[in-house]
């Protein structure tokens, strides 16, 4: 079935319904993959999208169809879940696209761009606005297939040793920031780095950064973020709305007989679903936590967000300029984004911003 049909059908009573499915499996070989995480153990939520996926898949099919999950390290670094699944290591693994953006920077566009869609509007573009076929016909080049498995939703700035409120202050800060929240960041002056989540608060407690965003106040608190730095800011333009996916070799997916490949299917879309609800439910009560223990919210300054946003703009002019796999999913996103910003801006701003003014 091909996966956009999927999707508008099957929906979650038929994600369940699906756990029929057995009795057909039965009939199917007996297939064991691997998935590795590019997530630690410990952000149950995080890397729990991998075991949701396992756990579905291996119900659905009267566990004929078992995948092992990897934590990050276990079998490669967090980093690197993309190159072993690529060179057939293992079959699948739970990554974050813009991880990847040293290969190339058009891999941005399956997480996250500065100042892109928020979390529903990702998950629109892909599942309904073409997206999911761009980003295959770009993810072919590395042998993969790709499924949704998860967004953050709209992710916090980061943690920092000290308050900058203007573009001066930025200059000169080491950084942890994914995908190409640090480029922009390097062009007003910061000095940024990507490392993995388990080597963040060790980087940040021995002075060898000076400030580290991850998730947001569930992920960040676990971590424990608030012991070395207290001024926690807010929004992560460069994160919006990021997803995490599943990327599948292409060799082991095609070998996959159709009903497995409908129960991994059905299993990604449920991880996408949950994880999201999972975060809004669990960060405001990680956030009050954050603030009881001294932590100080703090907004990027008008002054940082509109540098940031014009040094965005400036990259995505000079990328398309010279990548035309990076202008095909950047002009896509930029149309989409328009129509879709026409719309979020009259009910839903009207209704936030009220609701904000009298329920606190």
């Amino acid at each position: 079935m091909e996966r956009r049909s999927f999707i508008k059908n099957a929906g979650l009573a038929g994600i369940l319904a699906a756990g029929s499915a057995p009795a057909i499996a039965q009939s199917q070989p007996g297939v064991k993959w691997r998935i590795t995480s590019s997530f630690p153990k410990s952000l149950d939520t995080i890397y729990g999208g991998a075991e949701v996926l396992a756990k579905r898949v291996a119900a659905i099919t009267g566990n004929k169809f078992q995948i092992q999950v990897f934590a990050s390290g276990e079998i490669a670094p967090g980093g690197q879940a993309l190159d072993v699944v690529q060179n057939g290591t293992v079959e699948c693994c739970h990554t974050c696209s813009y991880y990847y953006v040293g290969k190339d920077r058009a891999f941005a566009f399956g997480t996250a761009i500065p100042f892109g869609l928020n979390a529903r509007q990702m998950n629109a573009w892909i599942y309904y606005g073409g997206g999911q076929k761009l980003l295959d016909d770009f993810y072919s080049n590395y042998n993969i297939v790709s499924f949704l498995g998860g967004n953050t939703g709209v992710q916090m700035g980061g943690w920092f040793r000290k308050e900058i409120r203007t573009v001066a202050d930025v200059k000169g800060i080491k950084m942890r920031i994914a995908g190409l929240g640090g480029t922009v960041f390097s062009s007003l002056g910061m000095v940024t780095q990507q490392i993995p989540g388990s080597d963040i608060y060790p980087a940040l407690e021995k002075g060898t950064i000076d400030a580290a965003e991850w998730v947001g106040p569930y992920d960040d608190e676990k971590l424990g973020f608030f012991k070395v730095a207290k001024n926690y800011y807010f929004p992560g333009w460069w994160e919006p709305g990021p997803a995490i996916h599943f990327f599948v070799n292409k060799k082991a997916w095609d070998a996959l007989p159709a009903e497995y490949k409908e129960a991994f299917q059905a299993a990604a879309y449920e991880t996408n679903v949950t994880m999201m609800a999972e975060y809004d439910d669990k960060n405001p009560a990680a956030l009050r936590r954050l603030v009881q223990q001294g932590v100080q919210l703090r907004s990027f300054s008008p002054e940082i967000l509109e540098a940031a946003f014009k040094a965005a703009q400036q990259l995505y002019a000079e990328e398309s300029g010279k990548n035309p796999a990076f202008k095909k999913l950047y002009d896509a996103v930029l149309a989409y984004q328009k129509t879709q910003n026409q719309w979020f801006g009259v009910a839903e701003l009207r209704m936030d911003q009220f609701l904000q003014q009298h329920i606190r």
